[in-house]
């Protein structure tokens, strides 16, 4: 016993060497070293290295003498977790080019989707409104429910990962339709399934653009009553909510309620105030949510770094004449009678509420994109410059272009303050989203005059509110660009560099990465993200794509196997 006792102290030894040497064998498939490690958390940055084996992050610390398939000095740069777009509207964009080239660009490596109408269920009614869309790009909506478009998503290989929310719109249309009533109890019982079988199927939780027919007819009780589904499965509540005007206050505790109703926490999409008459309002709308935090409420919110918002034109057009969908309204606009009430109406509207006309006047519209031949030349022109070309009233150009353009026409609504944005943007409970689908330079995405959300987002905060303005610290804005989305949605091994996690891995010096898209010429990658990983393999490296379709379906925490 005694000797054996003797011996233990050189058994102890042995093991130490052998576990040392055996760490120095391993091999990884990529070590990424002289980094400076922006890790996600928001704690101060540091110097070391990072190994990837296979699609997982395996070692942090000193790699230098590793053995590695393939090593990459950063040289000082940065290396951070994937960026997280909290909105992206990619879900379909993915399917017609997988490359999400405006994505990947700025270092965005996971897209969030599903604003009130998503990708599921889909009915024959919702495939034959969608039918001129997916005719123009080729695409075939051959899924029905959540599970399906996944395995579509799988099949079509995109760049980047991808993560949905069931909308509470969706879920209506594909039972109500678009018309301007409450859910019978039946069609509420229907509606609820369909959420549980889409929160079964790896939704995040459940959502709604309550600012936007047919989202708006829902009332509160409705919206509750499927927010109590996605609860039960531990999912959350987003919401665009119903008004970011005159309003605000009034959709914010809608908010609030529907969360505390149904026990789960809400999201707030691209938190802004609206109209020039409430520009410094975004002060109150933060003592409102602080206040709700501090009350037990767990109410965050998300942002884009620009002061206009982009949606279609016939945002502007009042509720009640989005009744039935897009014929009826486009008879409505047809009508001389119904189209006076309309354009009376907008006349009259109060210039805060965020969707009328008078939140930003003519001046303030700047028409990105049509379908038509015709309308070709209006892109990239304001309203106010078309009314006088046409030598009439801008509400009757506005009137004009949906009646002519099918109500397919997107615009581009200047219609915020940019100290309002700054208040926003640095609140810690604030992530960051482009709320745009991905574009391209090239091929079928690179037509119109899109917001520049689509391209710049994420690197303008690191250029503008980080570099610039020093509205953030580096570790913060990443820390909102990774870990708080990734808590936010319920990914538990993404948003973080630490072993374990998923390599979503991008490098950049932040002295050089900015954005270029501007309103004028929107079609300009980001530069400075010299490498982007997904799943451990790169997608962008030395500003350009590198042919890899690394991406996969996210899942929320109530999906079944």
């Amino acid at each position: 016993m005694n000797a054996l006792m003797r011996l233990c102290p050189f058994i102890l030894v042995t093991i130490v060497l052998l576990a040392g040497c055996n760490s120095r064998r391993e091999r990884f498939d990529l070590v990424i070293t002289g980094a400076t490690i922006v890790d996600g958390t928001g704690n101060p940055w540091y110097r070391a290295d990072c190994g990837i084996v296979g699609d997982r992050i395996t070692a942090i610390g000193k790699l230098d003498t590793a053995n590695a398939g393939r090593v990459i000095d950063a040289g000082g740069r940065v290396v951070a977790p994937g960026f997280i777009d909290m909105l992206g509207q990619s879900e379909l964009s993915l399917l017609v080019d997988p490359r999400a080239m405006s994505k990947i660009s700025q270092g965005i490596t996971t897209e969030i989707t599903g604003e009130g109408n998503s990708v599921a269920p889909v009915n024959d009614r919702i495939r034959e409104s969608m039918r001129q869309w997916t005719e123009r790009y080729g695409l075939e909506i051959d899924w029905t429910d959540l599970a399906g478009y996944f395995r579509t998503l799988e099949r079509r290989k995109p760049a980047i990962n991808l993560g949905t929310f069931v909308g509470a719109t969706q879920v209506r249309r594909f039972v109500i339709g678009l018309d301007d009533r409450a859910p019978t109890e039946e069609e509420l019982a229907q509606m609820k399934q369909l959420v549980r079988t889409a929160m079964e199927q790896g939704a995040l939780g459940v959502s709604t653009s309550l600012i936007y027919a047919p989202a708006t007819f829902a009332r509160t009780d409705e919206i509750i009553e499927l927010a109590k589904e996605a609860s039960a499965f531990g999912g959350i509540y987003i919401s665009h909510v119903r008004d970011e005007g005159n309003r605000i206050t009034e959709a914010l505790l809608e908010a609030g309620d529907i969360a505390r109703v149904a026990s789960l926490p809400v999201e707030i999409w691209h938190l802004k105030v609206a109209g020039r008459q409430n520009w410094g309002a975004m002060a109150s709308v933060v003592n409102l949510i602080n206040r709700y935090r501090r009350d037990g409420l767990d109410m965050t919110a998300n942002i884009y770094p620009y002061p206009a918002s982009g949606t279609s034109l016939s945002s502007r057009i009042p509720a009640w004449a989005h009744d039935g969908g897009v014929n009826m309204l486009l008879e409505r606009l047809s009508d001389p009678g119904r189209r006076k009430k309309i354009r009376d109406e907008m006349m009259g509207a109060t210039a805060g509420t965020d969707n009328s006309f008078a939140a930003t006047g003519p001046e303030g519209i700047l028409i990105a994109g049509v379908q038509s031949p015709g309308l070709k030349q209006y892109e990239g022109m304001r309203l106010s410059q078309i009314a006088r070309n046409r030598n009439i009233h801008p509400i009757d150009a506005l009137l004009d272009l949906v009646l002519e353009d099918s109500a397919r026409v997107s615009a581009i609504f200047f219609s915020m303050n940019e100290e309002d944005v700054r208040m926003a943007l640095a609140q810690p409970w604030v992530s960051f989203c482009t709320d745009g689908g991905q574009r391209a330079t090239d091929g079928p995405l690179s037509e119109g005059k899109p917001h520049p959300r689509a391209y710049g987002s994420f690197p303008r905060i690191l250029r503008h509110y980080v570099r610039e303005a020093q509205i953030l610290t580096l570790e913060e804005a990443i820390r909102k660009m990774t870990s708080l989305p990734a808590q936010r949605v319920g990914l538990r091994d993404r948003g973080l560099l630490k072993p374990g996690f998923y390599a979503d891995v991008v490098m950049f010096d932040p002295a050089n990465v900015t954005d270029k898209a501007t309103f004028e010429n929107p079609h300009q990658y980001s530069e400075g993200m010299d490498l982007v990983l997904v799943n451990g393999v790169p997608v962008w490296e030395n500003g350009r794509f590198t042919g890899n379709f690394p991406g996969k379906p996210l899942r929320g925490p109530g999906f079944r196997r």
